[in-house]
């Protein structure tokens, strides 16, 4: 029976050791805003007011939010970001964060500018991955149709066929530098249509090594089902299936729409489901190595230490990139540098893009660190034990 690894998050010193004592205060001044509700809903608030009349606050925002939780402004700032990162062996995923105009014009910059994240990657050892959301390719009202078995016009036709090519073009991009790629999970609604683009990407690419990774939000509580029936499906078809797990990030509006339309919610009863599901999902994938390749997206300690038990289990080595732990730029570190530590494959999402455009991503930040169970708190209380340390040395 193989030895239980014997791994802490509690190592704080290994957590912030790329922290400058003058970044940890300023990690403690952020983390002590997002865990007052008030004032970071106010704080968040009079930012997108001042960028809406064009006041100077953009170098406020670079030096504290933005500055925190992104990596840059451009591809090239934060490539500065994820070499910071890889010299205590975190790698990194270039992640643009920027919500386009849904114009094919704008599906075709955003295509172009996420294919050069990915060949700026492939120059380095420590930027394995490309990602995208469908709905940054492509407009998300065909796809509403086309999940709701409605006829599309020819214009539609044509719109979908162009979002089809562009996630070809990026899965193709991947596969040809050698890179991986995710497709990232949205809403149930037209999610379906996303799950298939990525089963044809992963059936034209994923035959001899894993290139396409799908997305699966377990919150929802069908999730386990699709994800063991897409097993299935690559089971027969021949190819390897990438999975990534996440616990979700449209739950409200997921409910609130269920309501509003009168058709029974996709969301799991309680979080004690969704932990439940997600920690069944690691080991299924565990399980069944040989077919499926894993990215365990979580900030849960307790589900990623059950994925170093299970790998530990099923003598998968650490360093094996059939399985990667993955967790935000800014948040959790204590996770991130510690498995990275102790030899375990560990990529962060590095979002960037200009401050202005990247509002809104910083705004769902400030949300769910102070939504989610003592997240905020956790990471105010570990940095302040951080700079206690520092001090009594």
């Amino acid at each position: 029976m193989p030895v239980k690894p014997t791994l802490s998050f509690e190592n704080l010193e290994v957590a912030f050791a790329s922290k400058s004592n003058a970044e940890l205060r300023k990690m403690y001044l952020i983390f002590a805003t997002l865990n007052n509700n008030l004032i970071s809903d106010l704080g968040i608030g009079l930012a997108n007011l001042a960028f809406k009349l064009k006041l100077p606050v953009k170098g406020i925002m670079k030096k504290t939010m933005f500055g925190h939780f992104c990596g840059g402004e451009t591809i090239a700032e934060s490539i500065k970001a994820c070499q910071k990162l890889a010299k205590y062996g975190v790698e990194s995923i270039l992640d643009l964060s920027v919500e386009g105009k849904g114009d094919e014009e704008s599906f075709d910059q955003t295509t172009e500018e996420i294919r050069q994240t990915m060949v700026e990657s492939s120059k380095v050892n420590y930027m394995p991955f490309g990602v995208f959301k469908t709905t940054g390719l492509g407009d998300y009202h065909v796809m509403m149709k086309i999940q709701a078995d409605e006829k599309l016009t020819a214009s539609e036709e044509i719109a979908f066929a162009r979002t089809k090519g562009r996630v070809d073009l990026l899965c193709k991009t991947a596969h040809d530098l050698g890179l991986k790629i995710l497709v990232d999970a949205e809403e149930s609604w037209f999610q379906n249509v996303i799950d298939d683009l990525a089963y044809e990407a992963m059936e034209k690419y994923n035959t001899e090594r894993c290139v396409v990774y799908n997305t699966y939000q377990m919150y929802r509580h069908d999730s386990l089902a699709r994800l063991k029936k897409a097993h299935e499906v690559t089971q027969h078809s021949g190819y390897i299936l990438g999975v990534k797990t996440v616990r979700g990030a449209y739950m409200e509006k997921e409910r609130d729409r269920a309501g509003e339309m009168n058709y029974p919610s996709p969301i799991q009863p309680d979080k004690g489901s969704t932990d439940q599901d997600y920690d069944a999902a690691l080991k299924y994938c565990v399980e069944n190595k040989k077919d499926i390749w894993l990215v365990s997206g979580s900030h849960n300690e307790n589900s990623n230490l059950l994925l170093t038990e299970l790998m530990n289990l099923y003598q998968i080595p650490a360093n094996s990139d059939h399985i990667y732990f993955s967790q935000l730029y800014g948040m959790s570190d204590t996770i991130s540098f510690n498995l990275a530590k102790a030899g375990y494959r560990v990529v962060k999402y590095v979002p960037y893009g200009p401050v202005e455009k990247v509002m809104p991503y910083l705004t769902r930040r400030a949300s769910e660190n102070t939504s989610i169970a003592g997240q905020s708190s956790r990471e105010f209380e570990q940095i302040r034990r951080e700079m206690k340390r520092r001090k009594s040395q």
